[in-house]
């Protein structure tokens, strides 16, 4: 299975107003791009702390109405926040809505003032490892119960590299694994990924592998190309949404064709 070259955006729903993330999903679906994420947490990552933030599933639910053409989604739901079969419904419903066009992606969780503030255990990393490894067959199993099914066999991203378990639980469950780091560690990490594929007797080139970018893609296209990945997502913050990037790398899928 060879997966085609696409690009998303990450728009973090982070100091900006909703007129403006609306407007920049608009535009982003207008320049070609095959996927916008934006990311699930409380507060902003980066800039003031306590600066203007949306919450992550109410957002994708006005996207999936909002656009006719992108597949949305989060990068990444963070587990703890939902119960898996609540999470597994708030997806099959954004999925009918969208007609589509949902990615469910999902990852452990990290950020502990979310937790803190909104009164989840922040447990430990471990702890927090576990709990995604019983929500993700919980997560499918209630797809195979609701009325009406889920449109598609919805698609499962897992964000994150530690290689003992989240790349494990990428072999078992996902069809995109999302790296962080340089193209050594996406070469390593693809390697590690690969090896419990064949471990549980999964074709790792199933999985389509992903990697956010900063970087202009004359400068690292064709290397991170080069190291397997085949999905390009540029994050961009408010209160304005430079798409600059984002266009560049769009320009640079269409010449890959």
């Amino acid at each position: 299975m060879t997966h085609p070259i696409r690009i998303g955006l990450q728009l973090q729903p982070q100091h900006a107003d909703y007129a403006e993330i609306r407007r920049t999903v608009a535009a982003a679906e207008e320049a070609g791009v095959d996927i916008v994420f934006n990311w699930d947490h409380f507060f902003p990552l980066y800039g003031e702390p306590d600066g203007k933030h949306f919450e992550c599933w109410t957002m994708l639910g006005a996207w999936a109405e909002a656009t006719s053409r992108v597949e949305i989604g989060a990068l990444v739901t963070c587990n703890s926040y939902r119960n898996p079969e609540l999470l597994a419904d708030m997806a099959r419903t954004v999925d009918h809505i969208s007609d589509g066009r949902l990615i469910l992606g999902i990852g452990a969780g990290w950020f502990q003032r979310d937790y803190d503030e909104y009164g989840y255990d922040f447990g430990t990393a471990g702890s927090r490892l576990a709990d995604l490894a019983q929500a993700l067959p919980r997560i499918k199993d209630r797809w195979a119960k609701l009325n009406p099914a889920p449109t598609r066999d919805i698609p499962i991203l897992i964000g994150g590299g530690g290689e003992k378990k989240t790349l494990r639980y990428t072999a078992q469950y996902a069809q995109i694994w999302h790296g962080f780091g340089d193209v050594d560690t996406l070469k390593h990490k693809t390697a590690v990924l690969d090896q419990h594929c064949a471990d549980v007797g999964r074709d790792p080139a199933e999985i389509e592998r992903s990697v956010g970018v900063q970087a202009s893609p004359d400068e690292v296209g064709a290397a991170l190309l080069d190291a397997g990945a085949t999905l390009f997502t540029v994050g961009k913050g408010g209160p304005t949404y430079d798409l600059g990037l984002l266009k560049d790398w769009i320009a640079w899928r269409d010449d890959q064709k």
